[in-house]
């Protein structure tokens, strides 16, 4: 499979499942700001006119939830009268929070294979990758999808485009030759928007309007700085493909917590263990391990011991060590995989405990003024240029990587 095109897409965070995620991360963070070993699960539901929050929190912090839901729903957006159904004054918040099960609770508070220490809050699979496709060691249609998503944001809430709405998504399709990008095959942005701009009501005319706006205001600033860029000429641009995006949101349709998981991690480009990431705790691995996944194998290729590195981790509820790790990568690497997981093992500590300590994910909320995993919410986990993200963070264990790899070269 040398040469194909592959394909990533992204969305806003006017999304109805990225409203949702964004919600749950609010709750996470302000839960542990005010008490860093609180426990959270917590899920949203959106749709016309309603938020329901749901799961299983035990935490000293007291939040106002219906307070701080209506705050998130109006940072994104959705206010007044373009608000389209749902509206941060007026929408109904329903509360229906239990407390972590007991049953959970005491493997997680101490494992049972080693004392003193944090067990896995459940069982299941996780995996990380980075390849050497884009400066952030991210491969590219997902980077530039969510680079898209960023800037369509970005001309909404800076009223560059003034009749852009909250709701929106972005795909990308790239162009592979002997397995490297070699050029952007077709964009697609679909973007929700006034039923009138500028006194134009002809669909057509409307879509054509956006269009245009659109490559000039989102598409050539996002791509300005890539080496492969998009061509008018070449490029293939779809917008709004249906005619229109008028109806949107939790009114066009139902938003549920952890229902972008591949949008949240690789696109589509890596494998994914099935675990969502928001509204969960960092003793939760389903987010944890897999941050811990990803700074393995962006370690790996940093440290030029392969083009590309794909890890995975498997975890037992209560037990602290992984079960598994396996490394792959893909007949890029320099030395042999036993040897890269021999490395893994002796300088990754992938316990539950050590991976919270090693990131400081517990305090992070607070030092980052109460919004530290919300921001996580949206356009990504990994590869952020806009975030400080720690398991992002990898200069000093790759080069901790390389000395320990000369026993093997």
């Amino acid at each position: 499979m040398s040469d194909f095109i592959f394909t990533s897409e992204s969305v806003t965070e006017g999304h109805p499942d990225k409203i949702c995620d964004q919600i749950s991360d609010a709750v996470l963070d302000a839960l542990l700001t005010e008490d860093p070993e609180s426990r959270v699960a917590c899920e949203t539901v959106v749709n016309t006119g309603l938020c329901l929050l749901t799961g299983e929190i035990t935490s000293k912090a007291k939040v106002d939830y219906i307070k701080l839901v209506r705050n998130v729903i109006k940072e994104i957006g959705y206010e007044g009268y373009r608000a389209g159904g749902f509206d941060a004054n007026s929408c109904a918040v329903l509360v229906a929070l239990d407390e972590q099960s007991p049953d959970i609770a005491q493997g997680v508070n101490k494992a049972d294979d080693l004392e003193d220490n944090t067990g896995a809050g459940d069982q299941g699979i996780m995996f990380g990758y980075a390849c050497d496709e884009t400066p952030e060691l991210m491969p590219l249609p997902i980077s530039l999808a969510h680079r898209l998503a960023i800037q369509l944001a970005r001309v909404r809430h800076e009223k560059v485009l003034n009749y852009l709405l909250p709701d929106g998504k972005t795909q990308v399709s790239i162009d592979y030759e002997k397995e490297l990008p070699v050029s952007i095959n077709t964009i697609l942005i679909s973007t929700q928007h006034n039923p009138e701009i500028d006194g134009i009501t002809n669909e057509e005319e409307i879509r054509q309007r956006i269009k245009e706006d659109l490559w000039a205001n989102v598409v050539i600033p996002a791509t300005e700085d890539l080496e492969i860029k998009p061509n008018i000429s070449k490029t293939r641009f779809l917008v709004n493909p249906t005619g229109k995006f008028v109806l949107g949101g939790p009114q066009g349709d139902a938003g549920l917590t952890g229902r972008k998981i591949i949008v949240d991690t690789y696109g589509g480009y890596a494998r994914h263990g099935g675990g969502a990431f928001s509204g969960k705790d960092p003793t939760k691995v389903d987010r944890s391990a897999a941050y811990a996944a990803r700074y393995v194998a962006k370690s790996i290729v940093k440290a030029k011991l392969a083009k590309k590195a794909e890890v995975q981790l498997s975890y037992a509820i209560g037990v602290a060590k992984p079960i598994s790790i396996l490394v792959e990568t893909f007949d890029t690497s320099i030395i042999s995989q036993a040897n890269l997981t021999e490395l893994i093992k002796d300088n990754f500590d992938l316990r539950p405990a050590a991976i919270i300590k090693e990131f400081n994910l517990r305090n992070l909320p607070k030092k980052m003024g109460g919004k530290f995993f919300r921001q996580t919410a949206c356009y990504g986990h990994f590869g952020r240029r806009d975030l400080e993200l720690p398991w992002e963070n990898v200069e000093e264990k790759a080069a901790k990587l390389v000395e320990a790899a000369k026993v093997f070269l």
